[in-house]
């Protein structure tokens, strides 16, 4: 049988799969990366969890999301969850722009996008339930790369890339990490992260919207928000900044954390793309559960690849579109799959011990 899903486990997951398989009241985290429309592989994956996994949940679930992660999660916390994360995938893929689009213009088609997928009916439903608690990252702008000016913004950037090759850290003299938080969320997810500047910010009818903005405002690309209601005076882009994969301190998290990813590396930081010597691994997050798609999943996709935001360039708009609808389709393999082995108890036999 063909293996379209690949999961492998810290040590403490592991143990635990082995010895008592995984139901779901053994997560107690669930992680959501940046990544533009790479996620369109997840989608399977997301209804599933969605609308089948977390269905009888009544323990609160703690949501951790940058960029699309945090956009996906949106759907949580609602009555037709599912249902919710459908329209998203359906109002991402039929985006298009002119041939040359200003930062004004996506930035413009972002928040149009927003409006039909979270209204303000459904940001008081996910605020007034206590069972799927968001949190999402924001990166507070400090110096040149909180300018708009293309130039300018481009000099700060390239700066805070050339701390960060020293060290993460250095990314400090340019960006604050905030997390976003569900008003009933205790304090103990990201209390301990000491690597950058990090504040946190009580998300409110007021600011859900534009919280979810600032998240996926990838710089250069979307204009970035400002003065958050709420939160610190400022400009906020990409969680992915600070946090594109995720590299924080989640050992002292209870329970089991649960990463679907669409990418079998976990790269820390949006400038550690090329940084193959900076990845995270299963040593520092011991008990996270990551899951990601095969090499036979990758070659059942058209063109052998995932979803990118080059493909916004690369093809026309009904090739795109036709594209992305087929990366959706694929991955419901996995989804598949995982049900499967859930569902046989089997789950444990396909599970790796994550190492590296």
């Amino acid at each position: 049988m063909t293996k379209w899903l690949n999961i492998k486990a810290g040590a403490e997951a592991y143990l635990h799969i082995q010895e008592k398989g995984l139901q779901q009241e053994d997560i107690n985290l669930l992680l959501g990366a940046s990544g533009g429309p790479k996620w369109f592989v997840l989608q399977g994956l997301d209804n599933y969890l969605f609308g089948e996994f977390f269905a009888q949940r009544k323990t609160p679930l703690q949501l951790l999301g940058t960029s699309a992660g945090a956009w996906r999660f949106a759907s949580l916390g609602r009555a037709h969850a599912a249902k919710a994360s459908e329209l998203f995938c359906e109002l991402y893929r039929a985006q298009t722009y002119s041939a040359k689009p200003t930062a004004a213009e996506i930035t413009d088609n972002a928040k149009a996008l927003l409006e039909h997928y979270v209204s303000d009916a459904d940001i008081s439903e996910m605020l007034n339930q206590q069972t799927f608690l968001h949190h999402m990252i924001v990166a507070r702008c400090n110096g040149w790369a909180a300018l708009e000016s293309r130039r300018r913004q481009a000099i700060g950037l390239a700066r805070a890339a050339a701390g960060n090759l020293l060290s993460r850290r250095a990314l400090k003299s340019a960006f604050e990490r905030v997390i976003f938080h569900h008003p009933q969320a205790g304090t103990d997810l990201g209390e301990h992260w000491d690597d950058l500047p990090t504040s946190r910010v009580a998300l409110s009818t007021e600011n859900f919207r534009q919280t979810l903005l600032a998240t996926g405002s990838i710089p250069m690309v979307l204009q970035g928000v400002r003065d958050i209601p709420g939160a610190p005076p400022g400009v906020y882009r990409d969680g992915g900044i600070t946090d594109y994969h995720f590299d924080v301190d989640l050992s002292r998290q209870s329970g089991l954390v649960l990463y679907p990813h669409f990418h079998s590396q976990v790269i820390p930081g949006w400038f550690d793309k090329k940084l193959s010597w900076r990845r995270t691994s299963g040593k520092q997050w011991p008990n996270v559960i990551f899951m990601h798609p095969s090499q036979a999943f990758l070659d059942a996709l058209p063109y052998g690849k995932i979803p990118d935001r080059n493909d916004f360039v690369k093809l026309d708009a009904e090739t795109r579109q036709k594209y992305w609808k087929k990366a959706v389709e694929v991955g419901y393999r996995m989804a598949d799959q995982f049900a499967e082995w859930q569902q046989k108890g089997t789950l444990g036999e396909h599970v790796e011990l994550w190492q590296r």
